[in-house]
């Protein structure tokens, strides 16, 4: 046997029972040390999000208005100064308008980031891994979907943001109970 494995002296019961318990303890104590940090990263790349999120939905109103000004001007210049179907043109922009809407999207996300919030600072004996696995998933469908309605390049840079931020979170969410 190498030196270093040889038994030194022998163990008594009692002394292995409180080595093996003071190892737990140790392990016990550096886990929930690792969580303290993990969570403290997890709340403060949250917190990107959610500020991404507020400049989309602070946004997304005033691209609507760009597209339908747009829109308006495209139609002037294409009919030539003819008379146009006012009426028509309103409910081309009003289907336009239901299109570019983000705001359920924006909606759902923010009960998300709050769902996901909440279960990360949750102290119950429950593991939250798979919660948060599970809202990081909606979180990135409301994304994509944003990202899909966007039409505006400085609201596709903060979904591109937001989606960055979820990858990374899911991967240290995979190291939460």
């Amino acid at each position: 046997m190498p030196s270093c494995c040889a038994p030194s002296a022998t163990v008594t019961a009692e002394e292995l029972v409180s080595i093996v318990e003071a190892a737990a303890a140790e392990l016990t104590r550096m886990r929930d040390s690792e969580g303290t940090r993990l969570s403290t990263v997890l709340h403060e790349r949250m917190g990107v999000i959610d500020q991404a999120i507020q400049r989309v939905a602070a946004r997304a109103p005033e691209r609507v208005v760009a597209q339908r000004d747009r829109l308006r001007e495209n139609v002037k210049v294409l009919t030539g100064g003819l008379a146009v179907d006012e009426q028509r043109l309103a409910q081309e922009i009003a289907i336009l308008a239901d299109r570019l809407d983000v705001g359920e999207e924006i909606d759902r996300f923010r009960a998300h980031i709050g769902a996901f919030q909440e279960a990360l600072s949750s102290r119950g004996a429950e593991p939250v891994g798979k919660r948060l696995g599970f809202l990081l998933q909606e979180m990135l469908r409301e994304a994509n979907t944003t990202g899909s309605k966007a039409n505006d390049a400085a609201i596709q840079r903060d979904v591109v943001l937001v989606k960055e931020e979820l990858e990374r979170i899911r991967e240290q969410v995979e190291n939460v109970e």
